[in-house]
């Protein structure tokens, strides 16, 4: 007689299967591979969170130049600056054209400060010839070349800067009391108030005389020059007036009495 095998027989172990059996080491295997599936999909959640985070938030406020020094910095459309920049350049280029003292400096071979007296530029007049401060000539690259403007300005700077403005003799210090919020008044444009006192020292008079020195100036963005590494030195002087990409366009007698109004 045959055997045959009974129902109660024992039959092998089934995990995770449907139809044939699976035996104990494939279906760990299995179950690890599913664990491990499951791990590497939350990681992955995660790091996708992370991202998304990371690149909402804004560009840092801090970063460091080549030189060492630390320079706040903020995002801004190519035709947009700053309220603190456009204040700072207003009032930056008005004091270097007109703070004059009959010195300037330069480097020596050896790299050394040599402080030497200023013979000024010379300027073209309509009658002879005028001269500003090397101060006065360098911080003009403020302005802008559009119709002239620079030229036009250092020819009335000259026939106003008195000959002992070359000799140490006189000396004046702009003195800027007031600089007022940027008025937005066009694409990339703005206007600003400045309220100085001009104030004049001589020999005879070391306690000095000011006048009011009241304008409204305008300036207009412009694309931020980049230094080469090796150029002139008058360039890199341009460039330094020109850095924050910024220059002025008009500069205006202020009326007090119509902004108080």
């Amino acid at each position: 007689m045959l055997n045959t095998k009974t129902k109660n027989s024992k039959q092998p172990l089934r995990i995770l299967s449907s139809g044939q059996s699976v035996s104990n080491p494939i279906a760990i295997v299995a179950v690890s591979s599913l664990g491990i599936s499951i791990l590497s999909f939350l990681i992955q959640m995660a790091n996708y969170g992370a991202t998304s985070s990371l690149a909402r938030k804004e560009a840092p406020s801090l970063v460091q130049l080549v030189d060492g020094n630390t320079v706040n910095v903020k995002a801004l459309d190519p035709k947009e600056r700053s309220a603190e920049v456009i204040k700072k350049f207003v009032s930056d280029s008005m004091v270097k054209m007109f703070n004059w003292d009959g010195l300037m400096q330069s480097n020596s071979r050896d790299g050394e400060v040599v402080t030497k007296p200023d013979k000024g530029v010379e300027i073209k007049l309509e009658k002879g010839t005028g001269r500003v401060t090397n101060k006065a000539w360098e911080a003009a690259f403020a302005l802008t070349e559009k119709e002239d403007f620079r030229a036009s300005f250092l020819k009335k700077l000259a026939e106003l800067t008195p000959s002992g403005a070359f000799n140490g003799s006189i000396q004046t210090s702009l003195v800027p009391r007031y600089v007022s919020e940027p008025r937005k008044i066009g694409s990339g444009k703005w206007q600003v108030d400045l309220v100085a006192t001009l104030v004049t020292f001589s020999k005879e008079d070391n306690a000095g005389s000011g006048i009011a020195f009241n304008k409204s100036i305008t300036v207009q963005a412009i694309s931020t020059p980049q230094s080469p590494p090796d150029t002139t030195e008058i360039a890199k002087k341009i460039y330094q007036d020109r850095r924050s990409g910024l220059e002025i366009t008009e500069i205006i007698d202020l009326d007090l009495q119509k902004n108080q109004q």
